[in-house]
């Protein structure tokens, strides 16, 4: 693990790139101190994705944010604005969390002179790693594929009606990656998932790391995959234990899909 200020790069020689911006628990103090109680449950984490990741296609880039979600969210575009228009959803610095519960206590919720610091202090540089190996990875095998890994609580109800799938494929309609990569994931989906239910481009299309970073055009591809936590915790609340025997159900299933997203590059498929 090679340390980039608020960015963990591991260094691969293969074409598949793991991006997780939501797997970060740290919170400098002094946002600390002004967080509420509900804030430092720290809930709305991507907790273990990258345990549940690990060694699961051994050649793969990864960039994992180290800060939490609630200093600001690198998944979010860094002027502001929905990914969803007309949904809820939690904004660039969250003002409450995922079921709606205020994250900032009396006159600690941050201002915009805070927001554009943490943008430069958090934000882009996580981006900035991510490009640099997104384009490092294209510039040896001629195209990069960011897999950008996320998981959330199955039920939601601010966020969504009844249960999510356990498997939410997102590509932004086909705009952040060639059809061969959509086809490859949902494929192996089709072969592999057996009990597992999973959707392409349904409530998660693929956030702003996907939108921003898939450029086909270029040879960087992009695509979603968010998880249900209970895929692979012992339970999706406090305190969220990852769960050995879940998550070796899962994880054959998610390096499969890993495997043949690294051949169709080598292979010339894009």
């Amino acid at each position: 693990m090679i340390p980039v200020g608020p960015v963990g790069v591991i260094m691969g020689d293969g074409p598949v790139v793991l991006g997780m911006p939501h797997v970060g628990t740290h919170i400098p103090a002094p946002i600390w101190e002004r967080l509420t109680d509900v804030g430092h449950v720290r809930a709305d984490t991507d907790w273990h994705v990258d345990r549940l990741y690990d060694r699961l296609l051994p050649e793969a880039t990864v960039v994992r944010a180290t800060f939490h979600r609630f200093v600001i969210d690198p998944n979010r575009a860094p002027e502001g604005g929905s990914l969803y228009p007309g949904r809820a959803t939690t904004d660039l610095v969250p003002a409450t969390d995922f079921d709606g519960r205020p994250l900032w206590r009396p006159g600690g919720a941050p201002t915009p002179r805070d927001v554009a610091r943490r943008v430069a202090a958090f934000h882009a540089p996580y981006h900035a790693a991510l490009t640099r190996e997104l384009e490092r990875v294209r510039d040896r095998h001629g195209a990069a594929i960011l897999f950008d890994c996320h998981s959330i609580r199955s039920v939601i109800p601010r966020l969504f009606e009844g249960r999510l799938p356990d498997l939410n494929v997102g590509d932004d309609g086909g705009v952040t990656c060639a059809p061969a990569i959509s086809a490859c994931v949902t494929t192996a989906l089709k072969e592999r998932a057996g009990r597992f239910t999973w959707v392409h481009n349904g409530h998660f299309r693929g956030g702003w790391s996907v939108r921003h970073h898939g450029r086909p055009a270029e040879g960087i591809h992009a695509i979603q995959m968010e998880m249900a936590q209970a895929l692979y915790l012992t339970a999706e609340a406090p305190p969220f234990d990852y769960d050995e025997s879940r998550a070796t159900v899962i994880r054959p299933l998610l390096g499969e899909i890993l495997r043949r997203l690294e051949r169709l590059v080598l292979d010339g498929g894009l």
